[in-house]
């Protein structure tokens, strides 16, 4: 499939590689600066990728073009194909929004997005996305660790999982109209992965603000697993005891587990996972366990069987 920039976005606004990567690398160093004679407590508001980036650089993973990231999606909710979100998401409005937070938590209660981000850090993270059609980006994403909302929650000793949902609203998602799947689009994580440093509450890429194709104005990044995991267009966090009953486990449970954990050895029906196809190259790569972040998260998943927990 032919990739397309959109008419609204010039060329001159797209920005490259290189630029972006140099660029935030002076920003960030110029702001540590800064913020060490101003207050020693600020240098930790913007932190450009930290040891995940720096590994992503060393294995030579440069990130995708913004134009590429903005205009090859899977986001049902606007429509299958993959230049469809970034045609029929034009006109979403993500403001005003808010994010409900429910089940075993202390701190139940309908948040204002800003209220919600505004206490903590914002990072910047350069991660890889892999999907289950055997495509990948690197996208370079800013966020809020979702560690860091989750411990302002205070989840009570019940709460094993957590379960996201996406807003449910035909008349602003057109692809909601359609039964292609059920509405509204629901994921969870287990608590422990939810809280690893590398999840990320995502609410803007390449140092923009999210687009909405990309799921403004809140989504998940869980840079381990396929994308079909880190769910977009969050309007509710609920803390649950059991694991929750996700979108795509439930209409094709041979073909999209729980855990979705991208692993070469585990087949999707339809075609191999082994190998992959990075946006904008022609060749193929080996698939690489858990995306490339097998030592950051493979202790979490000791003694089961990834390839029943798939």
């Amino acid at each position: 499939m032919l990739i397309h920039r959109p008419p609204d976005i010039p060329s001159s606004e797209i920005t490259t590689e290189s630029a972006f990567l140099g660029r935030r690398a002076f920003i960030a160093a110029a702001g540590s600066a800064v913020a060490a004679l101003a207050a020693p407590r600020v240098a930790s508001a913007l932190v450009y990728g930290g040891a995940e980036a720096s590994a992503t650089r060393q294995r030579g993973d440069t990130p995708t073009p913004f134009a590429d990231v903005t205009t090859y999606n899977n986001y049902y909710e606007f429509g299958t194909g993959k230049d469809d979100p970034a045609r029929e998401a034009r006109d979403f409005r993500p403001q005003p929004w808010t994010v409900e937070i429910a089940g075993e938590v202390a701190r139940p209660a309908r948040y204002d997005l800003d209220d919600l981000l505004r206490p903590h850090a914002v990072q910047e993270r350069v991660y890889r996305l892999r999907c289950v059609e055997a495509w990948s980006m690197v996208v370079p994403w800013r966020g809020i660790p979702l560690r860091d909302v989750i411990g302002r929650m205070q989840p009570t000793s019940r709460a094993r999982f957590v379960e996201f949902t996406t807003l449910h609203a035909p008349q602003r998602m057109p692809g909601q109209r359609s039964d292609v799947i059920a509405w509204p689009y629901v994921e969870g994580l287990r608590m422990d992965e939810a809280v690893h440093r590398l999840t990320l509450l995502a609410t803007g890429l390449y140092g923009r603000d999210l687009p909405n194709q990309n799921g403004a104005p809140l989504r998940l990044v869980v840079p381990w697993k396929y994308g079909f995991k880190s769910i977009k267009a969050i309007v509710r966090i609920r803390f649950v005891r059991e694991q929750p009953e996700t979108t795509w486990a439930l209409m094709a449970p041979s073909e999209y587990g729980f855990y979705a954990n991208v692993n070469p050895d585990v087949d999707h029906p339809r075609w191999s996972q082994a190998r992959e196809r990075r946006i904008g190259e022609f060749l193929r790569r080996p698939t690489l366990p858990f995306n490339g972040y097998g030592d950051q998260v493979g202790q979490l998943y000791t003694g089961m069987d990834l390839r029943r927990s798939f």
